[in-house]
């Protein structure tokens, strides 16, 4: 993944000179600011954001919690961090729709930032995560397209749509959805509002009418990360005139470097609610600042790897495997395309190595070697292969191998890569017989002896 990986690295360099220093002092880290300075600076971070970050991590490194530490260098990076989730927010602020449905939740920003999908994101998310029955319509008179293309979301993710008639005001088609939610039952109407390119005297007065209208319990303005200060001075204006309630900052999985995320908190005085990390329509995540932080400074972020192997692994089939194994059985091609599919799910290699703490070197290299390309390849060839064949790999001789590379138009190169990664795996299966493989999978399956430390409650302090 390439979320903040200047800013990662650049920061990762700054720290070295400190981290091995017996004491800490006002000469000894002024260098390390110096180029955490010019590290944020590059990042697109807010010229107001950085000053005041660096004087808080320098008050607090001078002080006391340094002098009488053990490892002064440790708790500098301590600090960092703490200063750091500071400016983000330090904690999760989830939406507030615990009001007479439907609660209303109005989706504002500029073109482009990625307002609709972002609007079918959300109603997947209160669908699956939190059971609500939700309902979508879109106001934008200026872009049909918009209003098919949420229609299309809608349908995708399994919510109603409301349909719009594009000679009617917005005003009218928010009271008719308005009127539709209650008569359905919907418990979340989600509004997806025109875009523009740039903030305008009627744009702003037809937003009004619209915000006057809906009465929204949330009023989420869409960002997208990597188009920098602009996008954030535009919803410090958009706030001027509508009460924001927080931002959902898209596309963070493509920006290097990371400003807009450090910023948005300070300069818009909102906090970040959401986050969009991939095109897919489940890649929008809950914001907690803390863990966004411990991925910058490379410490992995362990409560969201955790949070997405329960809520995506298939633990029928995982505990199915492990049985299997368990018994001696074997660990054959179909079991491994299982295991292929199970780490896609997961975000590919990529995606998790940049959640475990201490990887963040080795996911550029994950990202530059095509792992996801190489699992895609997998796949196809053992879906060239007969059931027999997926079931026996020790059948595969000259023509059957021709076979199926000719079906799935990879190489012999290709298949004998991938029988020998089958075997290496099955061995490491054998080894794991008996009760260390379905010991193991329970506790990936959330099963006894497993405990997930954010949700029963465990924070860590500094």
């Amino acid at each position: 993944m390439a979320m903040f990986k200047n800013l990662s690295e650049r920061l990762s360099t700054a720290f070295k000179k400190i981290s091995g220093k017996a004491s800490i002092s006002e000469s000894n880290i002024e260098e390390t600011l110096r180029d955490v300075r010019v590290a944020l600076l590059e990042a697109d971070v807010a010229l107001p954001v950085v000053k005041d970050f660096l004087s808080h991590v320098k008050e607090r490194a001078l002080g006391h919690e340094v002098r009488n530490s053990l490892n002064p260098g440790q708790q500098f990076l301590k600090i960092v961090e703490a200063e750091l989730t500071s400016v983000m927010g330090e904690e999760n602020h989830s939406l507030e729709i615990s009001v007479q449905p439907p609660a209303v939740i109005l989706m504002t920003g500029m073109q482009g930032s990625g307002k609709t999908t972002s609007s079918a994101k959300l109603a997947r998310y209160l669908k699956e995560r939190h059971r609500k029955k939700v309902m979508m319509v879109s106001v934008d008179r200026n872009r049909a397209a918009a209003i098919k293309q949420l229609e299309i979301l809608a349908s995708e993710v399994g919510v109603d749509c409301f349909p719009t008639n594009i000679l009617d005001k917005p005003t009218e088609t928010i009271e008719l959805a308005i009127a539709a939610a209650k008569k359905n039952l919907a418990e979340v109407l989600i509004i997806d509002t025109a875009g523009r390119l740039h903030i305008d005297h009627e744009m702003m007065s037809e937003l009004n009418s619209i915000y006057d209208t809906a009465k929204p319990t949330e009023t989420l303005f869409v960002i997208d990360s990597m188009v920098g200060q602009d996008a954030l001075n535009i919803a410090k204006s958009f706030n001027e005139r509508i009460d924001l309630t927080g931002i959902i900052l898209t596309k963070l999985d493509g920006d290097t470097r990371g400003g807009a995320a450090l910023s948005v908190r300070q300069i818009t005085g909102k906090p970040i609610k959401f986050i969009g990390v991939g095109e897919k329509i489940d890649s929008l995540e809950p914001f907690h600042p803390e863990r966004l932080v411990s991925r910058i400074l490379g410490m992995g972020d362990m409560l969201s790897l955790i949070e997405d192997i329960e809520r995506k692994i298939d633990k029928e089939k995982a505990q199915k495997l492990a049985g299997k194994v368990a018994r001696g059985s074997g660990f054959d091609l179909d079991d491994l395309r299982e295991q292929i599919q199970q780490m896609q799910k997961m975000g590919g290699v990529g995606g998790l190595i940049d959640k475990i703490p201490g990887m963040n070197n080795i996911n550029q290299m994950a990202s530059d070697s095509n792992v996801s390309r190489e699992f895609s390849r997998m796949e196809v060839i053992i879906d060239s292969m007969t059931r027999q064949e997926r079931r026996n790999p020790e059948i595969l001789n000259g023509s059957r191998k021709r076979r199926i590379t000719a079906g799935s138009g990879t190489t012999i190169q290709d298949l004998n890569r991938l029988i020998k990664q089958h075997k290496q795996m099955s061995k490491m299966m054998k080894k794991m017989k008996g009760k260390g493989m379905q010991n193991m999978m329970r506790g990936l399956t959330g099963g006894s002896g497993f405990k997930n430390p954010y949700s029963s409650g465990v924070t860590r302090k500094f």
